[in-house]
């Protein structure tokens, strides 16, 4: 499912075009995977966080799976996030705070062999999202793949944030989908799974 935010909450639902594992009839030049290693050698793993970075370090889990359940080995996931004081990167930050210096609020990682991927950084502080509504804390995320022929766009929310029940965002997105966006607390680290398709399709936005 993709939610077309029009004006954030006066959003649209439609089926989103299905991930095709069927690859013969594209050329590379028609579809965005798997051409990652060369740039992104790096699998499975990435740190975003210097150990002197403020806020609450947390590590994050998941794999990126197709409408069987099998874990996509040559998927890139992009995260953004704010930082723990509540701020976006941006081209203009020329504060030279501690936070600029030591949390990179940008990450790029293939998944590994099984799918799986994971993200060391510190958890992100409320924003403002539409009408200036305080947004619950959350990392946007890019999924490039086989088969896709444009990015999907989802978010990882967290589990223990009571600020989920108010997030203008996830107000969107019918409640029981809401799920598909929320990461649970595992052995102390935070996990979610992103479904390409199928019945547990995570819920992608289209922005």
């Amino acid at each position: 499912m993709v939610i077309v935010l029009t004006s954030y909450c006066g959003a649209e639902r439609r089926p989103r075009r299905g991930y095709n594992t069927q690859m013969s009839s594209l050329t590379p030049s028609q579809t965005i995977g798997p051409f990652f290693r060369v740039l992104v050698p790096e699998r499975g793993a990435l740190v975003m966080a210097a150990p002197e970075a403020l806020g609450t370090r947390i590590t994050v889990t998941g794999k990126v799976l197709d409408g069987s359940g099998a874990g996509v080995p040559d998927a890139l996931v992009e995260l953004w996030q704010a930082n723990a004081e509540e701020d976006w990167n941006h081209l203009d930050d020329s504060s030279g705070s501690i936070q600029a210096a030591t949390l990179w609020r940008f990450g790029r990682i293939s998944t590994d062999a099984e799918g799986r991927f994971t993200f060391e950084t510190v958890k992100p502080g409320s924003v403002p999202g539409p009408d200036n509504e305080a947004q619950a804390p959350h990392l946007v995320v890019g999924v490039f793949a086989r088969g896709l022929l444009t990015r999907l766009v989802t978010r990882i929310y967290f589990g223990d944030e009571s600020a989920n029940v108010e997030d203008p965002i996830l107000r969107c997105v019918p409640a029981d989908r809401r799920r598909t966006l929320i990461a649970e607390r595992r052995d102390e680290r935070y996990h979610l799974d992103i479904v390409l398709q199928g019945e547990r399709e995570t819920v992608f936005f289209d922005v």
